[in-house]
C-alpha cells in the first residue's frame, strides 16, 4: 500500500530578524520574514512556492534544510520531529533532502574541480567509498543531468550558466535524496535554458521519485512543474491549491496581480 504520509510537514513556521540595529540591541525592531507558514508535501509531489523578491521565500527554504532556525513552529521530514534531531540522527535526515541554489556561479567553489563538487557530499556521507567508486557515482551522476566524465578535472567558470546549474543538479542528486528545494533555480538564467532545466528537473522528478520543492517569484514557471501551488506575500501563505486552479482563477488580488505582472513563458 503506498504510503499516503507526508514527506514533508510544516506548522506554523515563523522567524523574525532584526533590522534597524545590531542583532544584541533590545531597541532594534524585528521583521517578520515568515509569519505562521503550514503545509505538507505528499511523496513524489512537485510542490510550488511562489511570490515575490523578500517575501520570505528563501527563508522558509532554508528553514526547512535547517540552515537557519526556526522562532517557532514545527517540521517533520518523513514521519520524524526533524526540528528535534541531532547528531548522527541530524546527519542521517540530511543527506535525504538537499538543496539547487538560485546563482549556480555563487554556489559552487571555484577553487574546485567539478568532480570535487561533486562528489563531497558523497564524501561527508559515505566516506567508506574508494576513490573509483567516488568517480563512478560522480560520472553516473554528470550523465543523468546530460553532462559526461570530460567535465571532471575542469572549474565551475569554465561553464555557462546552464552547465552550472547541471552541476549544482548533480551535486543535489549524487545522495539520491528523497527531496530537492530548488530555489529561484532558473532566475539566473535566460528563457530557453531555464526551459531546459525546468524539463531536467521534472525529468528526473520522475526518474528517481523525487519530491520537489519549486520556488520561484514567476507562477507560470512554478506551474509547469508543480501540481500544487502555495503563494507567499510578506511572510504568510496567501493562496494555496492545484496549480491549474491557482494559475486560471486566482481567488486573492496579490495572486492576480502576479499573474498579470510576469509574462508566460513562450510554449
Amino acid at each position: 500500500m503506498k504510503d499516503s504520509a507526508p514527506l514533508l510537514e510544516a506548522r506554523n513556521l515563523r522567524k523574525a530578524f532584526v533590522v534597524g540595529g545590531a542583532a544584541w540591541e533590545k531597541s532594534g525592531q524585528r521583521a517578520q520574514a515568515v509569519d505562521g507558514v503550514s503545509f505538507n508535501v505528499q511523496r513524489g509531489e512537485t510542490f510550488g512556492i511562489v511570490g515575490e523578491s523578500g517575501c520570505g521565500k528563501t527563508t522558509l527554504a532554508r528553514m526547512l534544510l535547517r540552515l537557519v532556525e526556526p522562532d517557532s513552529g514545527e517540521i517533520r521530514f518523513a514521519g520524524q520531529d526533524w526540528l528535534a534531531a541531532s547528531g548522527a540522527e541530524m546527519r542521517k535526515l540530511r543527506r535525504r533532502m538537499q538543496m539547487v541554489f538560485q546563482d549556480p556561479m555563487a554556489s559552487l567553489d571555484p577553487r574546485m574541480r567539478v568532480e570535487a563538487i561533486v562528489s563531497e557530499p558523497l564524501e561527508i556521507h559515505e566516506p567508506s567509498l574508494t576513490c573509483a567508486e567516488l568517480r563512478a557515482r560522480v560520472v553516473e551522476t554528470l550523465e543523468t543531468v546530460g553532462l559526461g566524465a570530460d567535465v571532471l578535472r575542469r572549474y565551475a567558470h569554465e561553464f555557462s550558466g546552464g552547465q552550472r546549474q547541471r552541476i549544482g543538479i548533480a551535486r543535489a542528486l549524487i545522495l539520491r535524496p528523497d527531496l530537492i528545494i530548488a530555489d529561484e533555480p532558473v532566475s539566473a538564467l535566460d528563457v530557453s535554458i531555464g526551459a531546459q532545466i525546468l524539463e531536467l528537473l521534472e525529468h528526473l522528478q520522475r526518474e528517481f521519485s523525487l519530491t520537489l520543492l519549486l520556488i520561484s517569484h514567476n507562477l507560470p514557471i512554478v506551474a509547469q512543474l508543480a501540481s500544487r501551488i502555495a503563494v507567499m506575500q510578506k511572510g504568510m501563505f496567501v493562496e494555496s491549491g492545484p496549480a491549474r486552479q491557482v494559475l486560471s482563477a486566482p481567488q486573492h488580488p496579490y495572486t492576480q496581480d502576479l499573474l498579470a505582472a510576469v509574462p508566460r513563458l513562450p510554449v
